[in-house]
């Protein structure tokens, strides 16, 4: 192939990688059915930080309800859960749900899958990874799903210089990491990782309105503060 050849080939290669795709076409079936309601199944969590499915259980109500769903009472729903032995959400991750439609009279379930929730003192980062599975109870079918990887940064930069400004902010550091609420790690994640998601019905200046416009990666990594 000659030089124009394989310029030619680079062009159409970074061009098909730049290509935008749109909400719609990311997530069919979200405009396809339409789903107005959402129930929050517990999270499942594959690490060893053991609280953080109940920290994070806590957290996903309020961006969903801002997105424009009618999202049922995580503490009603938990309640229901436990006394019906769905606490385990690992068991219904992949199998039919349309149980819980008939039961709740929910359009849709969100499944989360905690992969990773770490500290790290020192460098001042608190680490999560965290899959999101929106699931109908009509079909089955995934609707939407998106992981993100993020560095929730806690590092403190003081305005002392020298050797004691260094362990200063050293200190700092460890304190604002070890003390930064997990609620709080939890919202973050949720605000980056949700935003891509279409919005619902009670979100009544954009609701059918997003299909055209560029949807995020599905699975990302990315450092917030």
């Amino acid at each position: 192939m000659s030089l124009w050849g394989c310029l030619v080939m680079m062009v159409l290669l970074f061009s098909s990688c730049a290509e935008t795709v749109t909400r719609e076409a990311r997530y069919p079936g979200m405009y396809a059915e339409r789903p107005v309601s959402i129930a929050i199944m517990p999270p499942i969590n594959q690490t060893q930080f053991v609280e953080a499915k109940e920290y994070f259980y806590t957290t996903l109500y309020q961006p969903l309800c801002e997105k424009g769903y009618y999202v049922f009472s995580p503490q009603l729903t938990m309640q229901m859960f436990q006394s019906e032995s769905a606490y385990d959400a690992e068991l219904f991750l992949n199998a039919d749900i349309s149980r819980f439609g008939k039961v709740l009279g929910a359009d849709a379930l969100i499944f989360t899958v905690i992969k990773e929730w770490r500290k790290n003192a020192v460098a001042g980062t608190i680490t999560v990874d965290i899959q999101y599975i929106i699931r109908s109870t009509k079909t089955n079918e995934i609707l939407y799903q998106r992981e993100g990887k993020l560095t929730l940064d806690t590092s403190v930069q003081g305005n002392s210089s020298g050797a004691l400004g260094l362990l200063l902010d050293m200190a700092a550091t460890a304190v604002n990491t070890a003390v930064t609420d997990k609620i709080v790690v939890g919202r973050k994640c949720n605000a980056y990782v949700l935003s891509d998601l279409p919005v619902g019905k009670y979100n009544e200046m954009l609701y059918g309105k997003d299909g055209t416009m560029a949807s995020g990666s599905p699975v990302f990594t990315g450092t917030i503060r």
